[in-house]
């Protein structure tokens, strides 16, 4: 029997979170589609009704703008005319009318905050918000974060809440090199915390530290090379990112303060940041999935976490397209003959190319050498819940295997407590398998490890199971390996398969698991704490890109 706490996991500000139900795709009519709105945005008509001028939007103003006619939304203090853009949205109109009139930040960033809606909506936008009037000194007013930057007595207070201390950084020199040591008082940060870009003059260090991100972030007083090295020391978290001078001359200071330098902000206030990654190779897979290997910039440090993902942005015909994709290994066996590289500078990703969408044929296009921008990794999954963990199942269709791959390979490396590891893949056809092959020499090289494959349209020379995901199915597959394990379910495939596993095990164990809502990112892990076991859910969207 599954014993279910009261409290729900993700939190409620947790950016996995979104409305009741999560959000669902509506129909579009014929001529709706994204690239007939990049289209119509490219036609020079007037989609503001303002005839090109920008002005001021005062609050009272904005709040007029409230029907379905007359829709304006503000968002990140940029005020949006979105009334040409109602049918062409994927989420409907009420979906963007629960926004009318008022500033929709929020609600963006639950939904979907990887939108790139400056590009999306560059030709709507009406203007600013007013800026109001300052208040009198002696106005009292409980501190609210200001431009997603926490004031020092407030992120003092969150993180003693949290039993922190407030990150600081220093810095000292050699003739050859500047180190920049940035002490985190945390002994949970490794080197997937740290993420170190250098573009041009401008130098960033995002460490990510709980559910907050800490920034350092100068334009650096002298050239330095393109590499540089990353060190962290885990039981006191201490960083240290060594930068090489070009010259040996002396510094007088690092940099000059960059926006949000030496700040403290909440992961979801951040923005997305990205670097130009070069497309590497591109193999077949399967008929229509294809593995995508890019290479980061050797002044860039990057390791995307377990159970997280990053976002893809091209340039479609002028306009800016982003779709999140969660990276894998580069194979099943090659993870299991030697370590990973802690410098790795390459990220892996596999995915379906579908003809008549808009991002994936454009990414299919590439040439070798080409450049795709890629983001900083989001994801609320935490490896800690690995911790003593004795069976793992993994119920995956189609790509929605893609996040499978990593949990998978450090199940097998990580975990002395694990007895067995078993995943489910449902695809429609033999040739839809997704790395059959290495799926099946793992399980003959590792004991500990099973998988079945089950097809919804297999040919009459299919020996294996078949159908959809159902209780009967799973009954016998979710069996633990003694009645007091502690047990990880992962799922992950489009939404009607997500939402059925989800209430699978439940049924299979008579009890009600509460407070799993779908998240609105493909691939994206998230789940209710069960005691003595966990239960994970994540979702793919359908969508055709």
């Amino acid at each position: 029997m599954l014993n279910v706490p009261s409290q729900s996991f993700p939190a409620p500000s947790s950016q996995q979170r979104v409305a009741s139900g999560g959000r669902s795709k509506v129909p579009l009519k014929q001529g709706r589609s994204l690239m007939d709105w990049i289209r119509l945005t490219k036609s020079g008509k007037d989609l503001t009704g303002l005839k090109g001028r920008l002005i001021e939007v005062t609050e009272e103003e904005l709040k007029k703008h409230n029907t379905k006619d007359d829709c304006w939304i503000c968002i990140r203090g940029f005020v949006y005319n979105v009334t040409p853009y109602m049918e062409y949205h994927p989420g409907g109109e009420d979906e963007l009318m629960r926004a009318a009139g008022s500033d929709g930040t929020d609600l963006f960033d639950q939904v979907h905050r990887w939108v790139n809606y400056e590009s999306m909506l560059k030709e709507c936008l009406v203007g600013r918000m007013a800026v109001k009037p300052a208040l009198p000194k002696d106005y009292h007013e409980e501190k609210k974060v200001l431009n997603g930057m926490l004031p020092k007595s407030q992120v003092a207070d969150t993180l003693a809440k949290e039993g922190c201390s407030s990150p600081s950084y220093d810095w000292f020199q050699t003739d050859s090199s500047v180190t920049i040591v940035i002490y985190t008082k945390q002994k949970d940060i490794n080197l997937d915390s740290v993420i170190v870009d250098h573009q041009d003059d401008s130098f960033r260090a995002e460490i990510l530290i709980k559910d907050y991100s800490y920034i350092i972030h100068v334009e650096l007083s002298h050239e330095i090379e393109e590499d540089f090295s990353v060190r962290v020391v885990e039981n006191v978290g201490k960083i240290e990112i060594v930068l090489k001078k070009k010259e040996n001359a002396s510094w007088k200071r690092l940099g000059h303060p960059l926006e949000n330098h030496n700040s403290l902000i909440p992961r979801k206030d951040t923005g997305l940041y990205y670097r130009k990654c070069r497309l590497i190779s591109k193999e077949g897979v399967t008929h229509d999935t294809k593995l995508f290997c890019l290479m980061l910039p050797p002044s860039t440090h990057l390791q995307v976490p377990v159970g997280q993902h990053v976002y893809l942005k091209l340039t479609i015909t002028g306009t800016e397209i982003v779709k999140p994709y969660t990276p894998v290994s580069d194979s099943l066996l090659s993870e299991f003959k030697e370590p990973v590289l802690l410098n790795n500078k390459y990220i892996y990703f596999l995915i379906k190319i579908y003809p008549a969408g808009l991002f994936t044929p454009e990414l299919d296009q590439l040439q070798i050498g080409d450049f795709v921008s890629v983001s900083n990794p989001e994801g609320s999954f935490k490896i800690s819940q690995f911790q003593e963990l004795e069976d793992l199942f993994l119920l995956a269709a189609g790509t929605g295997f893609t996040p499978m791959v990593k949990i998978l390979n450090y199940a097998l490396t990580n975990i002395p407590s694990l007895r067995k590891v078993k995943l489910m893949f449902f695809n429609k056809t033999e040739d839809d398998i997704i790395w059959r092959s290495q799926l099946e020499k793992l399980a003959f090289k590792d004991k500990r490890f099973d998988v079945e494959f089950v097809l919804s349209a297999p040919t009459s020379e299919w020996n294996g199971k078949w159908g959809h995901i159902s209780p009967a199915l799973l009954s016998e597959f979710l069996k633990r390996s003694s009645d007091k394990s502690k047990v990880l379910i992962c799922i992950c495939g489009p939404t009607p398969f997500t939402e059925q596993g989800i209430r699978i095990p439940q049924l299979i164990n008579e009890e009600r698991v509460t407070g799993v809502s779908p998240t609105s990112v493909p691939h994206e892990l998230m789940g209710v704490y069960v005691d003595p076991q966990w239960l994970l859910a994540s979702k793919k969207r359908g969508n055709q890109v």
